[in-house]
């Protein structure tokens, strides 16, 4: 193995950015970390985490068969587990256990760069079963699954259905001679598909699965299946289990199959918090079918959050690269300049960085939602069940439309050098835009975002009441005055929501005009269904300029210092002045534009980048990945890019013989045969 050729000091260029910065970027990150405390307690945790890491053998995942990255996943995933533990003996021995909830966190991401196979088990399976299982079975089964003394995963979609639940063909038949469940995929199409960690690393599946009584269909029932023998890791009978195969991203992550057949199971494995199958076979029903599909909408709510941090990440290594590389001079006769200097180059990464904070801000009201309408089920309340869920939806899809979008646009901004696996960009990019196929299809999430806005545009109609994040559409009736154009932030706010309203409003009546002509709702929707998309993405970006706004110029402002709001200042006028522009021909429809109102956003788009330009690594900076999270040879703290880029070449396997054998076997031959 070669010598490192990596110096020990930071890239000049790099410290010269970090050096000339207008603020703080320590602020930056205990604003982004949630407050000083937390900040302290992840950098703490994550000191502890790290500590012995070979950063080198990360970067050599890509270099694994398909069998060895597997392994390598389940290892470093239990490493990463036996230090979470460890760490919770130490330091917060007997107190309440906070690793489960580090486990899924983004300080794991260094740890397990391949992907980790117990992830859903945290983000989805644990949460689904505090949920969703009465205090007896909790205590039963939930309990082993939260201490990690079986391992499980979430099996919803199937190889022939995803997002349309409805139409999932895994049957759980009652039988009430034996008080069990007959669970079975009748065709290849019913198997289960994807889980993460399903094909070799689970010995627990929470199913998703047709309930049956008397052959009478009861919907969709969560169902706690074992599907490995905790012994010998063998398939229970009628068990046919495996791993699916390589996939662009989350390479680690052991995704599977799993078809059953005459799985029988006690009828205390369905989990009955809510709906409920007695043992005579009577059928007591859930209060609100959506609480069968909450755990889907706690992840949605994950996504926005994780997309805004992956596309922060990629910011990150974008931006440090863009500082220490140097091409193309401005001015003939000077030296070629950092290509951040190239306004073409920072209008490549400073709207990424905007859009990452954006983004994380609108998950965190969210979350904030989530976390209330968590506390209203407890007590029996439903009401808020559908804004949250149509909410949870639009920043999912937003939030990884744009982060698969923005990676991409980063990635070119590093030229050839992002091409290469060890950037790292390549990786960000698989995990970004799995998440616009997983928890819901992105279109399909439109269309049901599109069905809860005909039913409170219909709402506002009849002057009912709406839920607060569309009671803009309320405004938009009653006041005329709302599209005009002023150029101020707050306008820009209620541009956004006035062309969304409108684009309502014209889906409703695309709608209700087919209905008339006697087609019937399903036919109606479908017909309808470019224009629903269109109202549900424009009031999803509604929300987001909303809620950046609400934080940046809000009374939370007043913490922070002068030199810091003008940061976030500038980061919010970039993001609302390019997505403006970006959904023009929406709001060019509805909003009287002048050809001067358009040159004056180009000015301040211009103008806004070059505000930025100072401060571009002392903001990425702050959002505080260390170099084993990013795990990039372009993004590193040290900004010495060129060196690590040669250093893992120097690793390549390929490189440990100076003469591979196809030479011999191949090459040579053929050159000698003259052919």
């Amino acid at each position: 193995m070669s010598t490192s050729v990596i110096p020990k000091s930071v890239n000049p260029d790099l410290q010269k950015e970090r050096d000339g910065a207008s603020f703080n970027s320590e602020e930056f990150a205990a604003w982004w970390a949630g407050g000083e405390e937390p900040l302290k307690f992840i950098r703490n945790v994550r000191e502890y985490l790290y500590k012995d890491v070979d950063l080198n053998e990360m970067l050599q995942i890509q270099n694994m068969s398909h069998e060895d990255i597997n392994e390598f996943s389940v290892r470093t995933s239990i490493d990463a587990a036996k230090k979470l533990r460890r760490l919770q003996e130490e330091r917060n021995p007997g107190g309440e256990d906070y690793w489960p909830n580090l486990y899924d966190s983004r300080e794991m991401w260094g740890l397990t760069p391949a992907g980790n196979p117990f992830g859903v088990m945290y983000v989805m399976v644990v949460k689904a079963l505090q949920a969703q299982c009465t205090p007896e079975q909790y205590e039963d089964f939930g309990k082993r699954l939260e201490r990690f003394e079986i391992c499980g995963t979430y099996a919803q979609t199937e190889l022939g259905h995803g997002t349309y639940l409805r139409g999932l063909e895994t049957r759980a038949d009652f039988d009430p001679k034996t008080d069990e469940f007959i669970l079975n995929t009748p065709k290849i199409s019913s198997y289960k598909f994807w889980p993460g960690g399903l094909g070799h690393a689970s010995n627990y599946c929470l199913v998703m699965a047709q309930l049956y009584i008397n052959n009478q269909s009861k919907g969709p029932h969560m169902f706690f299946v074992q599907v490995r023998d905790e012994e010998t890791h063998e398939p229970m009978p009628g068990v046919h289990i495996g791993d699916i195969g390589k996939k662009m991203g989350f390479i680690g992550v052991n995704n599977g199959f799993l078809g059953m057949k005459d799985v029988r199971i006690p009828r205390t494995r369905m989990l009955m918090r809510h709906a409920k199958v007695n043992a005579d076979g009577s059928y007591v029903s859930s209060p609100t079918n959506v609480l069968t599909y909450f755990a889907m909408v706690r992840t949605r709510c994950l996504i926005g959050r994780n997309s805004a941090l992956i596309l922060s990440a990629a910011s990150t290594i974008a931006v440090r690269y863009s500082a220490v590389r140097r091409q193309s001079p401005i001015n003939p006769k000077e030296p070629e300049p950092q290509i951040i200097d190239h306004v073409t180059q920072q209008l490549k990464l400073f709207p990424e960085i905007a859009t990452s904070l954006a983004h994380r801000l609108a998950s965190e009201y969210l979350w904030d939602m989530y976390e209330e309408t968590l506390v209203d089920i407890g007590n029996g309340k439903y009401e808020r069940l559908p804004e949250l869920h149509s909410l949870s939806c639009a920043l999912k899809v937003t939030s990884s439309m744009d982060s698969t979008a923005g990676i991409e646009r980063l990635r070119l901004a590093c030229g050839g050098h992002g091409y290469l696996t060890s950037s790292n960009l390549s990786n960000l990019y698989v995990f970004a835009t799995a998440a616009c196929t997983y928890e819901g299809e992105n279109t399909v999430l439109l269309l049901q975002i599109g069905r809860f806005l005909m039913k409170s545009w219909n709402s506002a109609l009849s002057g009912a009441p709406l839920a607060p994040t569309v009671s803009y559409l309320a405004e938009v009736q009653k006041n005329p005055e709302f599209g005009t154009w002023t150029g101020t932030w707050e306008n820009m706010v209620k541009a956004m929501e006035y062309a969304a309203a409108n684009k309502t409003r014209l889906a409703f009546k695309s709608l209700s005009n087919r209905l008339l002509r006697g087609e019937s709702e399903g036919t109606a929707a479908n017909h309808t269904g470019i224009e629903l998309t269109q109202a549900a993405e424009l009031h999803g970006r509604a929300f987001i300029f909303s809620s950046f706004t609400a934080e940046v110029t809000g009374p939370k402002s007043k913490n922070r210092s002068a030199a810091f709001n003008r940061v976030l200042e500038n980061l919010l006028e970039l993001y609302l002045v390019k997505e403006t522009l970006n959904q023009l021909s929406n709001l060019l429809r509805f909003i009287n534009l002048t050809d001067s109102d358009l040159t004056s956003l180009q000015d301040r788009l211009e103008t806004v980048l070059t505000k930025l330009r100072p401060d571009a690594v002392a903001i990425v900076d702050g959002f505080d990945f260390n170099d084993q999270q990013l795990n990039s040879t372009l993004g590193a703290f040290d900004g010495n890019a060129y060196e690590r880029i040669f250093d893992a070449a120097l690793r390549n396997p390929m490189n440990q013989k100076s003469v591979p054998k196809s030479f011999h076997e191949h090459l040579k031959p053929f050159m000698k045969s003259n052919i």
